[in-house]
């Protein structure tokens, strides 16, 4: 079901990519993650995974605890213009960006992983993804871990989680 909802959810946004090709335009945020004066000048796209890997707490409890994600990123177009891995980083077009959280929201959609703003904590290349000040992440759809299935039986396994997400880029 979370694939088909995602695939519905990426049609709608690549409806509406042509339009965040000149100028991406951002959607109705959330106070926690407005980023102010910055204004976006590139939007990317994420199809993939977010990876859990099954472990105890601190607490004694068994849980699912997020490693990374793992996704293809794509332009307004459609065509695959990078990826992103744990870091979380983004890679594309000669450049490299790492992110550090900033503040997050609940996304509107249930079971959907939070929405992001996220400060630049390092840069590396000269591509156009070096040029941003932030980064959110908006539109989620998927990716939240499941509430059971963690438990001393499936200690260190790891489970990969399908989500898409839209990225702007903000300077």
């Amino acid at each position: 079901m979370v694939s088909a909802i995602l695939f519905a959810v990426l049609l709608v946004i690549g409806a509406a990519a042509p339009a965040l090709a000149q100028a991406p335009t951002l959607p109705d945020l959330p106070a926690a993650i407005k980023p102010g004066d910055l204004k976006p000048y590139l939007a990317l796209y994420a199809k993939g995974a977010q990876i859990y890997a099954c472990r105890k707490a601190d607490n004694g409890a068994w849980t699912w605890a997020f490693k990374g994600p793992e996704a293809e990123l794509f332009d307004a177009a459609g065509k695959s213009a990078g990826k992103h891995y744990g870091g979380p980083t983004w890679e594309a077009d000669g450049g490299k960006v790492v992110g550090a959280l900033k503040a997050s929201a609940d996304a509107p959609v249930a079971n959907a992983i939070p929405w992001l703003w996220l400060d630049i904590k390092s840069r590396e290349g000269t591509g156009v993804l070096t040029q941003a000040a932030g980064i959110l992440r908006v539109a989620t759809v998927g990716g939240r871990a499941p509430a059971d299935g963690c438990d001393e039986a499936h200690g260190a396994t790891e489970l990969r989680v399908a989500y898409g997400a839209a990225y702007y880029f903000v300077k």
